[in-house]
């Protein structure tokens, strides 16, 4: 949707816009001996699970409705967006806070708790097709039929704008971080945390799963690229293409790309339920999997960020 880039004047205005009304995140430390495999660095988890919604995407929501009610670009027809759950969850939150009608378009595979909980807040909920490129295309013609505001999962400013608050409120809390690693499936959450952060010095690291990466395939191939999707986690890092918006950020020395397997990313998940009775979903689980799997290597006295991005997710499941 956008190739513009992404400054920290950017996450800076979105903090200021939904300062306020989205949770600020809580940020608490990792004992090595309840998440072993930390190494020699220190572990702080960023537990933005807790936002409203249940994931960060509130932030980048809010952010961009706020933005076209406050420049009285906000049509009739409220906002269309599809999604593979949680930037619907968002922005039926937003909507509704904000009072703007939501029609979300999802994939008939998403999982029904995320159904629900769209259900409940409110949003006129569309199921078509069986990944997140049908629902994609079926709110494209959504928008452009009723004039509704098109907005996307995760490749639009405002919305990784807003994301981005997140790791900035991470750094204030822990003003000396050297590094903060972040999930990807279409690079909104990324886009935003490395705008917020490369300006201070901090390296932010990419967490994909092997069989769902759209940001590594792109770095791979010099440009965003098309992949299949087959993951644990693909119902919210199920992104067939990662925005260019990521990709360019993705260059920068800074970053760096880390692939984990979906036993590594069900492993993680399992040891914050049993170490910190925390309960997130694969896709948040992926980004700590970094570490406890070895894929990524602290070095000695590094200090490490970690963001547990979204709790969208049956309690059920988690032997799975």
């Amino acid at each position: 949707m956008s190739t513009a880039s992404l400054t920290e004047a950017d996450v800076k205005s979105a903090a200021d816009r939904v300062a306020g009304r989205i949770r600020r995140v809580t940020v608490a430390p990792a004992d090595a001996d309840a998440l072993p495999g930390t190494g020699t660095g220190t572990l702080w988890l960023a537990c933005e699970f807790m936002q409203h919604g249940g994931s960060f995407k509130a932030r980048g929501a809010l952010n961009l409705a706020l933005h076209h009610l406050e420049n009285g670009t906000m049509p009739a027809e409220g906002i269309a967006i599809a999604s593979g759950g949680n930037a619907g969850i968002a922005a039926a939150w937003a909507g509704r806070a904000a009072g703007i009608k939501v029609t979300v378009f999802l994939p008939a595979t998403a999982p029904a708790v995320k159904i629900g909980k769209l259900r409940a807040l409110g949003a006129d909920v569309r199921l078509e097709g069986t990944v997140y490129a049908h629902a994609l295309e079926a709110s494209v013609r959504h928008a452009e039929a009723t004039g509704a505001l098109l907005s996307h999962a995760y490749d639009h400013p405002l919305i990784a704008a807003g994301a981005g608050t997140c790791a900035a409120e991470f750094r204030e809390q822990v003003p000396d971080l050297d590094t903060i690693i972040v999930a990807v499936g279409g690079g909104g959450l990324f886009s935003g945390t490395a705008a917020a952060m490369f300006p201070h010095g901090v390296r932010v690291v990419a967490v994909e799963p092997e069989n769902c990466r759209a940001l590594n395939a792109a770095l791979e191939a010099g440009g965003p690229t098309d992949v299949d999707v087959d993951s644990v986690a693909a119902d919210s890092l199920g992104a067939r293409r990662v925005s260019q918006m990521a990709y360019q950020l993705a260059t920068d020395p800074l970053a760096a790309s880390v692939l984990v397997t979906d036993d590594q990313i069900v492993a993680a998940r399992t040891a914050l339920w049993e170490h910190r009775r925390v309960l997130v979903e694969h896709g948040a689980a992926a980004a700590l999997a970094a570490v406890l799997s070895g894929r990524y290597s602290p070095s000695e006295g590094e200090r490490i960020g970690v963001v547990l991005c979204g709790a969208n997710t049956d309690p059920s499941d988690l032997s799975h």
